[in-house]
């Protein structure tokens, strides 16, 4: 069986790459995109949107280059079709984002669970259980208490101390990662001005007049 400090730490580690390196909605997006791709009824459906949207795609083109005037009958013919294929295509694009929606939903109850419920019974679990012991007299009391909450036996590291420790720590070590990857990029890997270049402005120092004395 492994450790729980090694289980705790994984935890936090899943926790922390999915919900702010990835992030939920990137991996919703890639679940839906497998899931599409399998023998479902929903691969059906989606399949038969991007039908309806590239036969919409196609006849609005073909209407495009064809002269209202010149050969109106064409044209209409076009029409009624583009206006088919678009009706077809928004009923299939609503239906289809219900069901994106209902998914979502069902993923992110599945992520909670994989990660923060398991976490949670762990914490509840192993509550009472010391991670590790501190040495005696290493810190004073009241940090004894602090560390050893809200079950654990006082002068010990509680499991839930030792989360918040893992995750702490596994929040720093990202960001300096990304600060070290920015700078040798020399350009901005996320936020609003992802991919521009950094701007490191001079610091300008006064020259120092050959006549000027020092101040005592």
């Amino acid at each position: 069986m492994p450790s729980v400090l090694l289980v705790v730490f994984v935890i936090q580690l899943l926790l922390h790459t999915l919900n702010t390196l990835i992030g939920g909605d990137n991996v919703n997006q890639l679940l839906w995109a497998i899931y599409i791709r399998l023998p479902t009824p929903q691969s059906d459906d989606a399949r038969k949107t991007l039908q309806y949207g590239k036969e919409a795609q196609r006849l609005k083109r073909e209407m495009a280059a064809v002269s209202a005037q010149d050969d109106f009958a064409k044209w209409a013919r076009l029409r009624r079709g583009h206006d088919k294929a678009k009706e077809q295509y928004e009923k299939a694009a609503a239906s289809q984002q219900s069901t994106r929606q209902m998914f979502n939903r069902i993923m992110s109850a599945v992520r909670w669970l994989g990660t923060q419920g398991v976490n949670f019974l762990i914490n509840t679990y192993f509550g009472s259980t010391p991670m590790f012991w501190l040495p005696q007299g290493w810190v004073p009391y009241y940090a004894e208490w602090v560390l050893s909450c809200p079950r654990a036996p006082l002068g010990s590291i509680s499991v839930n101390v030792w989360g918040i420790a893992c995750g702490s720590v596994i929040a720093m070590l990202s960001e300096a990662v990304r600060a070290t990857i920015t700078l040798k990029q020399g350009e901005v890997i996320e936020g609003a001005n992802k991919g521009e270049k950094l701007k490191m402005e001079a610091i300008s120092i006064p020259p120092v007049s050959k006549n000027s004395k020092k101040e005592l």
